[in-house]
């Protein structure tokens, strides 16, 4: 039997691009961090938008989006947007060698199904071809498949929204979905974008139909909100947590969208898409092992030992509280409310 794979030339180099995309975003968010690193250990005050190496890594960072836009342009939505975990898997591994920090056997077991989920993706995804034009996101815009899952995906927003806003739910999952929604509509309207782009570089012109102009502001608006709640997430909860999580959901809407509104899966063999789950299924516990604990390691705090000091009596050691307000025990209150008579005789 023979693999489906991705056959299709302009197929592979979207596939090449969003790989080479994601790797260049680790090597920008590794550097964007030992900027920072580097500016509290020299105990500079000055703004991290002041230095240098901070802007290598944001327009290391625009290179990378650049490459993920234009991928979705040539290859299947399914394709490309579960490729989001080489980023993951990337900077754990750069993290090591330029952070120095610590190779866990859990990060290379999950680099390794990262991987080997990557491997199916590209092995059993659609392997369709088709010139994304104005016309035909017009056709698919109007098309009921598309209507009724737009209905429902505003149905469900308006109630994750009246939830976080009205209810002051601010749980993770609710978070996390309101962008994922989001998320769905950015990439139908970044694939649209960027396909009539390309289309009209090699002397098609798309950027006549009024259909691009209302993709743009789909996209641009779209874009905006989901990195307002992600952020909110990114200030509620750790980042070991919403990072997975943030790339489970957003895959899973980002190919129930591109099934959805380009038929992506159309006619695909019942093997092509159990492979392709299970693919997705490696990439997603792959993320979750690499960042699995990861920021519990680098919080680690030396505390204080007075236990060595002679003349010190401690019934414990003072270090700071996990989730409190205190700072952990103190000497020996009985010393230190001695009467000053008391001491005197001590003495």
């Amino acid at each position: 039997m023979t693999c489906p794979g991705v056959t299709h030339p302009t197929h592979l180099f979207g596939v090449l691009l969003a790989v080479t995309g994601n790797l260049i975003i680790s090597i920008s968010l590794n550097i964007q961090k030992y900027s920072h690193l580097k500016s509290a250990h020299q105990g500079s005050q000055k703004p991290y938008f002041r230095s240098v190496l901070w802007w290598c890594g944001s327009l290391l960072m625009a290179v990378g989006e650049t490459g993920n836009f234009a991928a979705y342009g040539l290859a299947p939505i399914t394709l490309i947007a579960p490729l989001g975990c080489m980023s993951v898997a990337g900077s754990a591994v750069m993290s090591v060698t330029f952070l120095k920090e610590n190779l866990r056997s859990s990060d290379l077991l999950g680099v390794t199904l990262a991987f080997a989920g990557t491997y199916l993706l590209v092995a059993f995804a659609p392997n369709i071809t088709q010139d994304v034009t104005a016309r035909k996101v017009q056709y698919y815009f109007v098309g009921w498949q598309f209507l009724a899952y737009v209905i429902l995906e505003i149905l469900i927003f308006c109630i994750l929204l009246y939830c976080y806003k009205r209810k002051d739910m601010k749980h993770i999952v609710i978070l996390l979905t309101l962008v994922a929604l989001l998320a769905s509509l950015t990439v139908i309207s970044v694939k649209a974008v960027s396909s009539m782009i390309i289309l009209s570089v090699k002397g098609k012109m798309q950027l006549t139909y009024p259909i691009f102009y209302i993709m743009f502001i789909i996209m641009t608006a779209s874009c905006i909100f989901q990195v307002k709640f992600l952020n909110q997430a990114m200030q509620l909860y750790k980042t070991t947590t919403v990072v997975p999580l943030n790339y489970i959901f957003f895959t899973t809407s980002a190919n129930i969208a591109g099934i959805i509104f380009y038929q992506e899966f159309l006619g695909a063999a019942l093997l092509s898409a159990f492979m392709y789950l299970f693919g997705c299924f490696l990439s997603f516990f792959g993320v979750v092992l690499v960042t699995r604990n990861r920021e519990n390691e680098h919080s680690q705090q030396s505390y204080i030992d007075f236990g060595q000091i002679p003349g010190k009596q401690m019934l414990d050691k003072i270090q700071p509280e996990a989730n409190g307000q205190t700072y952990g025990t103190l000497p020996d209150e009985s010393n230190s409310t001695k009467s000053p008579g008391k001491e005197k005789k001590d003495i």
